[in-house]
C-alpha cells in the first residue's frame, strides 16, 4: 500500500526544488563545452576548462580522469550539483564516445530530464539516435540545442525538420537564429518577443547582452538590413507551420523545446538553464518492482547506478553513484541492502563537482551522492529503509567485440583478476569466463574501451597484460525452464559456453550462422537467448 504523502511538508518542498538531467549527444557536437557553461552561469565555476586545447593547464571540470585529459574526450560520466534560481540542479555528464554508450545507458535510469545537443552543421547524428531511442523507453522529456550557430551551418529550418523526421519527436522552437557563421547576429526569443544581440564571448561569464524587444524594431534593421528581412519571414513561417511548446506534451516526452547558439560563446545557454528550472519535472515516482515509490516519501530509497573505482588514485577507492528516490538521507543513517539483506550504515556520503567531494549533510529525491564501497555494492542495488524494494531498469548489453586477457607476467594473475573484476563491477568493460580453457574474456561495445581498461590496469592496478583476438563473434545470455534442459544444453554447448561475473551462463557464438542454428534447435524448447539483462540479475531459472 502507497503511504500517505504531505505535499506540504519540508521533505516535499525540497523534493520539488529539485532537477536531474543528462546532457546527450553524439561526440564533438559540443556537448562537454555546454556543461562547463550551465556551471558558469550556474554560479558553480568563475572559468570555463578549454575541452579542445588539450596541452592547455586547464581542462573542462567534467573530464577528471587522467586519460580524459590526455585525449580530450570524455569517457566516464560526471555528476556535478548546483543551486541556480532557487533550485538545485544535479547535472550529469556522459560520454560522447560511442564506444562508452552503457555508461550513458545507465545514467539515463538516474535522470528525470535531458539536454539533447546537435551540432548546426551535423546535424542529427549516429550516437543521437540511440541516446533518444533510450530516452523514450523512459518517455524523458527532451529539451534541443542546437550548437555551434557561429560557424558556417545548415539552414535552421532543415534542422528542425530532420529532428522530427529522423528522431520521430515534434520540435517546438523557442529561439530562432539570426543568420549564421560571421553573420551570426543572435537569436529572438518567440515566446518573449524579444532578440537577445550576439557578441563572440569568452570563458568567463558576462552581462553584456544586449536585448532589443520585438523583431520589427527599426533598430534591428539598422544594425542587420542584411539579415534581419530574412530572419522576419522565417519567424513568420515557423509561428505559423510549427507546433507552438505544449508543457503536457514536453512533460510527456512527445515533443522538444528547441534553442540556438553557440556554447563556447556562452550564447544561448542561459535561456537553457532556465528552461530546465521552469519546465523540467522535479523527481519522479519510480518502479520499485512491488509498487511506484514516490519522491516525497518519508521513508528514504535509491539504487546504485554507476561503480567509479579509484577516482583519488592516492586512495584506491571505489564510490557507488546512488539516485536517491524517496525520503531524506542524512549521514550515519542505518539502510537495508536488499540484495546481500543485511543492514549497512551510511557514514560519511558526498556530493560532487566532477572529481571535487563535499561531504554531504542533506539529499533527497533527485540528487545523486557518492557511497564509499569496498566491495560490498553494485550496480543495479537496491537501498531502503528496510521495505523489500527493487528498482527496474539498468541494463547490460551484449559485447559487441572481445578480446582474450592474460597477465604478461604470470606472477601478477592476481593482480589482474582483481584489477578486472573491479572494472567489471564498475561497468567500464563486461569480464566473462569462457568454460573452455578457462579463458579471461573482455566484452566491449567499441574498441576504445580496450585502450582505456589496458591503460587504467596499467596505471592503476600496475598491471601489464596481453591482450589477444578471442575468435568470438557475439555472446548472448541463456535462460532454462528446467535445470535437466540446462544440463542437456551444457554438455552438448561445452566449448561455447562461459558465465559472467554475476554467474550468469552465457552462450559465446563464434559467428552469427552458428548462433542462428543453435537458436533454431533450442529457442522451440523454452531456451531463451537474451541479448540485454538488468544488473545484478541471476538469469538461470527465469
Amino acid at each position: 500500500m502507497s503511504a500517505v504523502i504531505d505535499t506540504t511538508s519540508p521533505l516535499a518542498r525540497d523534493v520539488l526544488r529539485r532537477r536531474t538531467f543528462a546532457i546527450i549527444s553524439h561526440p564533438d557536437a559540443g556537448k562537454t563545452t555546454l556543461t562547463e557553461k550551465l556551471l558558469l552561469f550556474g554560479g558553480a565555476i568563475q572559468m570555463a576548462g578549454t575541452v579542445k586545447a588539450r596541452k592547455s593547464s586547464r581542462h573542462a571540470t567534467s573530464d577528471w580522469m587522467e586519460v580524459e585529459k590526455q585525449r580530450g574526450i570524455s569517457v566516464t560520466s560526471s555528476v556535478m550539483q548546483f543551486d541556480y534560481a532557487e533550485h538545485t540542479v544535479n547535472l550529469l555528464d556522459t560520454p560522447g564516445h560511442s564506444d562508452f554508450s552503457e555508461d550513458t545507458y545507465r545514467v539515463l535510469t538516474a535522470v528525470d530530464a535531458a539536454v539533447m545537443v546537435i551540432d548546426a552543421a551535423k546535424g542529427v547524428e549516429a550516437q543521437t539516435i540511440k541516446l533518444l531511442e533510450v530516452c523514450r523507453l523512459r518517455n524523458t522529456p527532451i529539451i534541443t540545442f542546437v550548437n555551434k550557430m557561429d560557424r558556417e551551418v545548415r539552414n535552421p529550418i532543415e534542422t528542425l525538420e530532420e529532428i522530427e523526421s529522423v528522431l520521430k519527436i515534434q520540435c517546438a522552437p523557442i529561439t530562432w537564429p539570426i543568420g549564421m557563421g560571421k553573420t551570426f547576429r543572435g537569436v529572438f526569443h518567440l515566446l518573449n518577443d524579444r532578440l537577445m544581440r550576439f557578441t563572440a564571448g569568452e570563458e568567463r561569464k558576462t552581462d553584456a547582452e544586449e536585448i532589443i524587444e520585438g523583431l520589427d524594431n527599426p533598430k534591428l534593421t539598422e544594425l542587420y538590413p542584411q539579415e534581419i528581412e530574412a530572419a522576419r519571414s522565417e519567424v513568420d513561417l515557423i509561428r505559423s507551420a510549427s507546433s507552438p511548446f505544449d508543457l503536457q506534451e514536453f512533460l510527456s516526452g512527445k515533443q522538444t523545446p528547441v534553442f540556438f547558439g553557440s556554447g563556447i560563446n556562452n550564447f544561448g545557454v542561459q535561456e537553457v538553464l532556465q528552461a530546465l528550472i521552469d519546465w523540467a519535472p522535479p523527481p519522479k515516482p519510480r518502479d520499485a518492482g512491488v509498487r511506484e515509490v514516490q519522491p516525497t516519501e518519508p521513508k528514504f530509497s535509491g539504487f546504485v547506478f554507476k561503480i567509479q573505482a579509484n577516482m583519488d588514485p592516492k586512495h584506491r577507492d571505489r564510490i557507488a553513484f546512488f539516485r536517491v528516490c524517496a525520503g531524506r538521507y542524512t549521514p550515519g543513517m542505518k539502510v537495508q541492502h536488499v540484495r546481500e539483506k543485511r543492514e549497512m550504515k551510511l557514514g560519511n556520503a558526498l556530493t560532487f563537482m566532477a572529481n571535487e567531494r563535499v561531504k554531504s549533510e542533506d539529499a533527497v529525491a533527485g540528487d545523486i551522492i557518492g557511497i564509499h564501497n569496498h566491495g560490498q555494492l553494485q550496480i543495479g542495488d537496491t537501498l531502503t529503509e528496510g521495505e523489500i524494494l527493487g528498482f527496474k531498469g539498468i541494463p547490460y548489453f551484449a559485447p559487441e567485440m572481445f578480446r582474450s586477457v592474460r597477465a604478461r607476467d604470470p606472477i601478477k594473475a592476481k593482480q589482474l583478476q582483481k584489477g578486472l573484476q573491479e572494472l567489471g563491477e564498475e561497468g567500464a568493460i563486461q569480464v566473462l569466463e569462457a568454460n573452455f580453457g578457462n579463458t579471461m574474456l573482455l566484452g566491449a561495445v567499441g574498441q576504445l574501451q580496450f585502450e582505456i581498461v589496458a591503460h587504467r590496469l596499467q596505471t592503476e592496478y600496475k598491471v601489464d597484460a596481453i591482450y589477444e583476438s578471442s575468435g568470438i563473434y557475439t555472446a548472448r545470455w541463456l535462460t532454462f525452464p528446467s535445470d535437466n534442459l540446462r544440463k542437456e544444453f551444457e554438455r552438448e554447448q561445452a566449448a561455447n559456453m562461459g558465465k559472467d561475473v554475476d554467474e550468469n551462463p552465457v552462450f559465446l557464438s563464434g559467428n552469427k550462422y552458428n548462433l542462428q542454428l543453435t537458436q533454431e534447435r533450442w529457442e522451440p524448447k523454452g531456451v531463451g537467448f537474451h541479448a540485454t539483462r538488468e544488473h545484478g540479475q541471476r538469469l538461470s531459472h527465469i
